[in-house]
């Protein structure tokens, strides 16, 4: 999940994803006396979920949604593509505790890691509590047929600028939440200031998404520059 600022007047990242800009990941800590949780912190995420090292717990049940149709707007935030919505969007349920829907963006290739092994796109859906907290739902995608979520978006992602730009009404419900098994943990945002106590909820099961799709995301930022 990134939450990371742009630049000056927003024309560029103050981070990078490649280390040889001296701005990569292993320098994220020495940035910003704010980020030093990227380069000192203890939960952080991404993280490679290990299946040998799951403790299954039945207790924790099904991911309770809530999700409402809502205005949405698109743009670009330098790093990756953000739909935000803008009225009430509702909420998941974590332990009783509700998180209101706020954002989805996508990163390429995945950030998390199953086994080892990281796929072509990984979705976030960001929530947050009345107490500031986030959670984060994760989804990952192999190359395969289109995803029809993102289908729906492709003609305003082509033509993505860092103005915002109205979508109508979106459902978050389109997206597509059939999978009922997934990983819990503690972890922190993703990129910069990589603040920790972040909730996530990465579902196990890996979609589909077309390479055009991919490619189309892709292109809409610069990954030559920012990984």
């Amino acid at each position: 999940m990134g939450c990371g600022d742009l630049g000056p007047e927003g024309e560029k990242t103050p981070y990078s994803y490649i280390e040889a800009t001296g701005r990569g990941p292993s320098k994220w800590g020495q940035l910003n006396p704010n980020w030093t949780a990227c380069g000192n912190g203890r939960k952080q995420s991404p993280i490679d979920l290990r299946l040998q090292d799951v403790e299954f717990l039945p207790t924790l049940g099904d991911l309770q949604i809530q999700y409402e149709p809502a205005a949405a707007t698109i743009k670009s935030q330098g790093h990756d593509i953000e739909v935000s919505w803008k009225g009430n969007a509702g909420n998941i349920i974590i332990h009783g505790d509700h998180y209101n829907l706020i954002q989805c963006h996508w990163h390429i290739p995945t950030e998390h890691a199953i086994n080892g092994r990281r796929y072509n796109l990984e979705l976030h859906i960001v929530h947050q509590n009345s107490h500031g907290a986030f959670a984060v739902i994760g989804i990952l995608y192999k190359y395969g047929p289109p995803d029809p979520f993102l289908s729906r978006l492709m003609p305003f992602i082509k033509t993505v600028t860092k103005e915002e730009k109205d979508l109508g009404i979106i459902s978050p419900r389109d997206i597509g939440f059939w999978s009922r098994s997934y990983f819990r943990y503690n972890g922190s945002l993703t990129t910069p200031p990589c603040t920790e106590g972040v909730l996530w909820t990465v579902f196990q099961e890996v979609r589909e998404v077309s390479v055009k799709q991919v490619e189309a995301l892709r292109n809409a930022v610069d990954y030559n520059k920012i990984g």
